[in-house]
């Protein structure tokens, strides 16, 4: 009880001077003794910077405090400072420390308080943080994680959590996780190393170690996060009042506040790190504080002097005069206190932004499709919840649309930012799907929260189709070789409907049951190198309709098919003819007219040819020969 007595009067032992000194010191350096940052990462802490690094603008949540004014140690340190290490002991049985036990950090959790301290530093360096107030409110909360009792990346080894805060000499905080954090579905509890309440822990919680998780038994984690919620409100923790403001909004007792400020002076006189799961335990506990223990040793206080005994009222020796006597006045009465003296006013807790309290964003619709230019039939949206999965309003939640697709969003735009409504869904304005018919992703996050994962949504594109192709008109398509055809109105069609915009493709084939582009037939004309063209691509208009132009017939005579196909089985096989041209008539000879005079024959000429004259012939014709029977008869 002496032990404890002791304790007691040393709580108020510190005086602002001494305190405020210690601060200053501390901001403009590490203090003495101080460790410096580890070069590696033995202890699966990740850069300095990670987390979040947009300090919230205010503290306080859950009754005003970031622990529901749960129990705490109330250890002090020993009266004698830490001494500077020297050689280790070596004697028999004797522990090897570097230092005073009661200054021994274990190794993972006072990396964790250096990257804190370092990473709020860096982005918010007006709060002037040191680790030391870290390492004292963990002390005070959880004893530096139970003496250190972490894995490797700084995730205590069985979790730490407080009473439940159920109104029976605590808090009356009912459940706000569903036992998520604290396993409790009835009431809140205070969990992890730095002794966070789940409803805080919702809006405060931190990725420091970058395992995707904001765990709040992650040392890492948590030295982020209450580093971060100390620092709310544009405090200076190198000024006394913003100290103290600091250190109430995590737990409302003026006795906390002492026991935090003697460890963090006692930290910034000198620390060392001793191996994770061998840091001294702390004993005595605010909701237990008769237990008479106390695991450090404590020098005797000065005695104090008793108080005077009251005086008793004894009968006056003497009669007293009642007419001298003036009458006693009535006594005034005492006003009751109007507010609990270990629970000073900490100033009104600062609101925390939508955009800080939103812990997750869910993807709020199925996969969003639509036909090449043409409307999703969805529009994009997420719902923005925080850690207990409630709905989160008024987050500003930005959609962004990747490089690979040319659909837009209203006036063409690429990215929109809209805020989420009472019921947390944040609803992204019309989108329209381009020409490319492809898959893409749209993704959403909130703005100054680059460590919230985004939410994914998944897009498709695909082509306009069309089921049915008819002909309008059934003129005969024939051309004689060379020669033009008329043009081709084709209309198209997808459920009776008419199906504007479908891409069809046009091919002059051979036969009707051939899709292989012809050798010989009609052609679309020549390319730049004098091929014929004899595939076309055409797109339907407003109304369904294309028009087939520009054919022209061949040189080979014959019957064709212009096959047209588009997306959805529409086809149409059009018969085109080709004719040879008509032969050209020939001029037959003329013949002489019986009508006509015949004309006088020339002067006859003589011929020296011997056929011209028989008399002078020097042939004798056989006629003239003489013939046996002329000559004399022998009757003569």
């Amino acid at each position: 009880m002496a032990a404890q007595f002791g304790r007691r009067l040393r709580r108020g032992a510190t005086s602002g001077a001494i305190v405020a000194a210690a601060v200053a010191a501390l901001a403009a350096s590490q203090g003495p003794g101080a460790i410096p940052p580890p070069t590696d990462n033995l202890s699966g802490d990740t850069a300095i910077g990670a987390g979040d690094a947009t300090t919230p603008p205010g503290g306080g949540d859950a009754g005003g405090s970031a622990t529901g004014d749960s129990p705490y140690f109330t250890d002090l340190p020993p009266l004698n400072p830490p001494k500077v290490p020297g050689v280790a002991p070596t004697g028999p049985q004797v522990p090897i420390v570097t230092g005073p036990a009661e200054a021994g950090i274990p190794a993972t959790v006072l990396a964790a308080y250096r990257r804190a301290e370092a990473s709020i530093r860096a982005s918010d360096p007006s709060c002037n943080l040191p680790w030391q107030l870290l390492a004292g409110i963990g002390k005070v909360e959880s004893g530096q994680a139970s003496g250190g009792r972490v894995d490797g990346n700084g995730t205590t080894l069985t979790p730490i959590l407080g009473p439940a805060l159920d109104g029976n000499g605590f808090a009356l905080i009912k459940d706000t996780d569903h036992g998520a954090f604290d396993g409790d579905s009835t009431h809140d509890r205070a969990v992890g190393p730095m002794q966070f309440i789940p409803s805080t822990w919702a809006v405060w919680g931190q990725d420091a170690n970058g395992d995707g998780k904001k765990d709040p038994q992650n040392v890492y984690d948590a030295a982020q996060a209450a580093g971060m919620y100390l620092c709310a409100g544009g405090r200076n923790l190198a000024i006394k009042a913003d100290l103290d403001r600091a250190i109430l909004s995590y737990n409302r007792s003026r006795e906390y506040l002492t026991t935090v400020l003697h460890w963090f002076e006692y930290y910034g006189r000198g620390a060392h790190t001793v191996p994770d799961g061998t840091g001294r335990l702390p004993v005595d506990r605010s909701d237990r504080p008769d237990s008479g223990r106390s695991p450090f040793p404590v020098s005797p206080s000065s005695p104090v002097s008793p108080s005077p005994r009251p005086s008793q009222d004894r009968p006056s020796p003497k009669p007293t005069d009642p007419a001298t006597t003036p009458p006693s006045k009535p006594a005034e009465q005492t006003k009751p206190p109007t507010a609990d003296p270990s629970r000073p006013d900490v100033g009104t807790p600062v609101e925390v932004p939508p955009t800080l309290r939103v812990s997750r964003l869910k993807a709020g619709t199925a996969t969003l499709t639509a036909v090449t230019e043409g409307p999703f039939a969805q529009a994009a949206s997420v719902t923005a919840v925080d850690a207990s999965g409630r709905p989160v309003a008024g987050v500003s939640v930005r959609f962004v649309l990747p490089a690979t697709t040319d659909a837009r969003f209203p006036a063409g735009a690429t990215t929109v930012t809209v805020t989420s409504d009472a019921r947390g869904v944040a609803t992204a304005p019309a989108l329209r799907a381009g020409e490319k018919a492809a898959s893409f992703t749209v993704r959403a996050t909130v703005p100054g929260r680059p460590s919230l994962p985004a939410a994914e949504l998944k897009a498709t594109v695909e082509v306009r189709k069309a089921d049915a192709l008819t002909r309008i008109g059934d003129t005969a398509l024939t051309a004689e070789t060379g020669a033009g055809y008329a043009d081709v109105t084709v209309e198209s069609r997808l459920a009776d409907a008419l199906a504007p915009g479908v891409t069809v493709t046009a091919v002059v084939t051979d036969a009707a049951d051939s899709a292989e582009q012809s050798a010989d037939g009609p052609s679309f004309g020549e390319d730049a190198a004098g091929n014929p063209i004899r595939t076309q691509v055409l797109k339907t208009d407003a109304q369904g309709r294309l028009v087939v132009k520009g054919l022209v017939a061949g040189e080979k005579a014959g019957s064709y098919i212009l096959l047209l196909t588009a997306p959805g089985g529409g086809t149409a096989k059009l018969t085109l003819t080709v004719t040879a041209p008509a032969p050209t008539p020939t001029t037959p000879p003329s013949s002489p007219d019986p009508t006509e005079e015949p004309t006088e024959d020339p002067e006859p000429t003589t011929s020296t040819s011997p056929s011209t004259s028989p008399s002078t012939s020097p042939s004798t014709s056989p006629s003239s020969t003489t013939s046996p029977s002329a000559s004399a008869s022998p009757s003569a």
